[in-house]
Parts: structure tokens; sequence; C-alpha cells
């Protein structure tokens, strides 16, 4: 049902849609794209002043969000710094001099400064004095005992520090009770200009501030500390009551835009105001003129589309005309157009219809191929099979024997295809042969370089390798677990020719011994080897494993066209 509506939409689109010529189509395009934007820009035109003010607080509050971020990073890296510095091995065992030392030599430089102090708020430890130095309490407004019985990482409203004579802040961690000897509380101390960094107002309009706000609104940090001093309250505590959400922002009555953002897990917010700006005056004018020059656009811009149709028509009509003969089973040569992507095109034609004649030799080389190669195929077969006839006398026999000897050129067969009869490489012929016998394969020790055998010299090797390694599974070597059979071709030369040995050796089995009889297996690993490669083959039954060496000329097995090339080298 859904498709049959999907398909009667498609019939009325395209009973919509005339036939017509592309420039036409292009023009139409351009108007349906231009003319709706121009439509838009106008109504942006009437709403731009109105949401000017909206943008702006958004914007601040970005600004807000991004600050209290970078303000948040800082906490939460001290944070982090803390309760690594938890895990000294100084602090559990109580040696506070060490840790002074440690920690005085890895935080002085960055500005941060650590102290150690009891439930009761008396200083054990200030890496911002020496270790032996008296100290006193900490103030009591950083209320130590509730962070340490809350468990938890917080951070203190500014203060002005009696050590330092600085304002400063602190973030403050309770230490595991197992480190009650070193102390109760871990203290990181900073001061708070060094937080003048993340209050840039980079980017805000002109006459815009920046703050940093503790819990009570005193002020940490300012982008401009002359007006706004670090420990002084915010000017305006009325905006300060109205930030009471999250994030957001507001307008007053004096035209002064405020953003604010909470620190995510902290007690601080970062603060943004200044001026509306409202310097749009000229506004409205601007953009009436941009109305005018925007139709004036469209115009053009339709005349150059019905130019740019009319081109492309005639490059569309040029490539339809290469196809009508590609059609036609031609060789085409490709067009020259003013559009770079139809000239790929015709490119891609030119060459699809070369491809196209190359491929329909290809088909009748392969079909003449095909029909050479199965005639000498079913030659062997014969031969074969009046071979077995004579040798086995029940049909069973006849037949267990035709199978095995069918499926070792079938493999050498299925190789073969699957390179479309371009050859096949020699260390692949042979583990696609021995393979199919299981662990057996595992005993077959490869050496020599590769080289590609041709379709012809892959299938007689492959039906002569596949009858040595069945012989060898029923008599020799690969019969018995330790022994193994040492499988070597060598590449040699013999006066001006190339010769190719291949050599099969069984090491560990049992002793050799010549068969009485000749039989299809002696055929096909001698005289069928012989006759296939005009090679010279020398079988040796030893009492220490049977060994069969082949030695031909090195044409015989390689494609014509590397034949020529070997001999030529």
């Amino acid at each position: 049902m859904q498709n049959r509506i999907i398909s009667r939409l498609r019939q009325r689109l395209a009973g919509f849609f005339p036939t017509a010529p592309i420039s036409v189509y292009l023009v139409v395009m351009t108007t349906v794209i231009t003319l709706p934007l121009v439509i838009f820009v106008g109504y942006l035109m009437l709403r731009l002043e109105a949401n000017e003010r909206d943008d702006l607080q958004r914007e601040a509050v970005e600004d807000a969000r991004a600050i209290s971020r970078n303000v948040e990073r800082r906490l939460q890296e001290m944070s982090t710094s803390l309760n690594l510095l938890s895990q000294f091995p100084e602090l559990e065992n109580g040696d506070l001099s060490a840790f002074h030392k440690r920690v005085s030599e890895s935080l002085e430089k960055q500005g941060l400064y650590v102290i150690i102090a009891n439930l009761d708020g008396k200083q054990r430890l200030n890496s911002r004095v020496a270790f032996d130095q008296p100290l006193g309490p900490v103030p009591q407004h950083l209320k130590l005992a509730e962070v340490i019985a809350g468990g938890r990482t917080a951070v203190s409203n500014i203060f002005f520090g009696n050590t330092s004579k600085q304002w400063v802040f602190n973030v403050m961690r309770p230490l595991p009770k197992a480190l009650s000897a070193a102390g109760d509380a871990l203290i990181m101390t900073q001061n708070a200009e060094d937080l003048m960094g993340l209050t840039s107002t980079d980017g805000l309009p002109p006459g815009w501030s920046v703050a940093i706000l503790d819990g009570g609104n005193h002020i940490v940090a300012s982008s401009a500390p002359e007006a706004n001093a670090a420990g002084a309250p915010f000017a305006n505590s009325d905006a300060t009551s109205r930030m009471t959400s999250f994030s957001g922002s507001f307008e007053d009555d004096n035209g002064i835009i405020y953003a604010h953002s909470q620190l995510p897990g902290w007690s601080w917010k970062a603060v943004i105001w200044g001026p509306a700006d409202n310097s749009q005056s000229a506004l409205m004018s601007t953009w009436r003129k941009m109305m005018i020059g925007s139709f004036l656009l469209i115009m053009i811009a339709i005349a150059g589309a019905y130019l740019v149709g009319r081109q492309m028509r005639g490059s569309i009509r040029a490539l339809v005309a290469m196809a009508q003969r590609i059609g036609k089973g031609e060789i085409v040569a490709p067009v020259d157009t003013k559009i770079k992507e139809a000239n790929q095109v015709a490119v891609a034609l030119s060459n699809a219809s070369f491809d196209r004649s190359q491929a329909e030799d290809h088909t009748h080389l392969i079909l003449h191929e095909l029909v050479h190669r199965s005639k000498n195929m079913l030659t062997l077969v014969q031969a074969m099979m009046r071979q077995l006839a004579r040798e086995n006398t029940t049909i069973p026999e006849f037949q267990k024997a035709v199978d095995h000897r069918l499926r070792g050129l079938g493999m050498s067969i299925t190789a073969l295809s699957e390179v479309q009869w371009q050859g096949l490489p020699m260390r692949r012929l042979i583990e696609t042969h021995i393979n199919v016998f299981g662990p057996a394969a595992d005993q077959v020790r490869l050496s020599g370089e590769d080289f590609m055998l041709s379709p012809e010299a892959a299938q007689n090797l492959g039906l002569v390798l596949h009858e040595l390694t069945t012989n060898s599974i029923k008599y020799g070597a690969l019969s018995r677990k330790t022994a193994h059979v040492e499988l070597s071709w060598t590449r040699h030369q013999d006066g001006a020719h190339d010769m190719l040995t291949v050599d099969w050796n069984e090491v560990g089995g049992p002793a050799a011994v010549a068969p009485t009889r000749s039989g299809f297996g002696s055929t096909i690993i001698k005289r069928h080897a012989e006759s296939s490669f005009s090679a010279n083959i020398t079988m040796d039954y030893a009492e220490d494993g049977f060994r069969w060496t082949l030695t031909a000329p090195l044409r015989h097995f390689i494609t014509r066209k590397n034949s020529a090339t070997v001999e030529n080298n």
C-alpha cells in the first residue's frame, strides 16, 4: 500500500514537471533558490534589531559559561593535585619534613602552596614558610571542621592571608583516617591574582567586564581590578540577588546586561556585564540597500543560469552522440567541451568503448582457449580412465581410483580458474595439493624461489604432485608422523638453456621398495611427467626413503611471454 502511494506521488510529480531544455530548469532553479533567500533577508531585516539584545545576552551567557569552565578546570586541577598529594608515602610515614621539601620544590613555581591542619584549625605544615617556623591557626571562616565532617573537597571564599599578605583562596580536602598522624585536612592555597588570566575580555564588546565571585558574592578576580578590587563585594547587590539559576542573563533598568554561570560542583560563579549596544542606527538603511541589490543580483543570476544552461545542453548532446556510437560497437574518441566534468565523462565513454572492444576480443580468446583446454583435459581423462580400467578388477576400485585422480586434476583447475587461467605461482600450486591431505601437509618442507607457472604446467605438475603425495601417505614418509618430505626446486643453467630441477626427497620414512608392476601412479610420475615437460625423471627406491627428481627445460614450465624473456636474458 505504501509503495503504491509513493509510486502515485512520483507519477504526479513527473507530470508536474514538463519536458523543457536544461537552461529553462536552471533559470527556474535559480529563481526558486534566490527568491526565498531575499524574502528571508527581508524578514531578518525586520527582526534583527529586536533580536539583537537577545543575541547579545545569549553570547554573554556562553562567555560566562566558558569562563566558569576555565575556572572550574583550575579548581579541579587543584583538587586532583590534593588527591595525588594525599597518596605521597611521606604522609603515610608521618615524615612532614620530607613532605614539605618535596611539595615546596614541585608546586612553588606554579604559585601553589600546601597546608596541613588539624580539626581544631592548627597548622602543622605550610609550604609558604620554612618547616621549622611556628605556625598559627587557619582562619575560622574557612569552616575546616565542616569540610572534614562532610568528607568532600571544597573551595573557600576569598580572604586576606596572614602569611602571604595577599588575597588568597583555599581548596580543602579531608585526609583519610589512615593519615591522621600527619593531620586532618590537606589544603592547597593560591593567590587570587593568579586567576586574572581567566578574566580576559577578548571577544567581548567594548566597555564590558568580567569577574569571578565566591560563595559570598565577593570578587575573587576581575578584568578591571582598579574598579573591582579582589575581596570587595560585588557593586550591584540587586544584580547578584537575581542570579539564582545555574546560568542565565538579564538586563537591569539602567540598560546593563548581566550574564552569570555557576561553577559545576563549586560555590563560585562567573559574571559578565556591560551596556547594551544600541549603536545600530544605520542598520535599517543598510538592509534596505541590500534588498535592492539582492533583486538586481537575482536578475543577473537568472541571465547567467540561462547562458550556462545553453552551454551544458551542447555538451550533453555531444555525450549522447558518443553513447549512441558506442551502442553500435564503435570505438569513439573523446569530445572536447567547455565543461570539465563533461570532458571527464567523454574520456570515460571513450575508454569504455575501447575496453568493451578489448573485452569482446578477450572473451573470444577465452572461449577459444576453453575449447582447446577442454579437449586436452578430456584426452587426459580418457587416457587416465583406460589405464585405471586395466589396473582395477572391480567397479568400486575403478570408481575410487578415478575419483582420486580427478580430485587432483580438479584442484589444479580450481586454482587456475581463480586467476582466470593466467598462470599460478609454484608455491601456491604445491600448497593447494598438499593442504587437502590435512595434517600430512605439515610434514612437507618447501624450499625454492617462487615463480609463475603456465596453466598447462600447473595442471600437469599438479597431477604429478598429487600422485607423489598420495603414494607417500600410503607407503612412504607421510605415513609416519616422525618422518617428512623435503620438496625443493631450483633453476640453473645447462649450457645455453635455463633448466628447472624439482626434487621430492622422503626422509625418516620406511624403506622404499620398487613396485613389481608399473601402474597408473608410476605412469603419472614418470611417463606423463617426461612427456609433459620433456623431462629427465629419476626415481631412487633407497633404504632411507623414496626420492624422485625431475630435470627439464624451464621454458616448459612458464608462459611463452616469460619464456621469451628468460631466453633473451
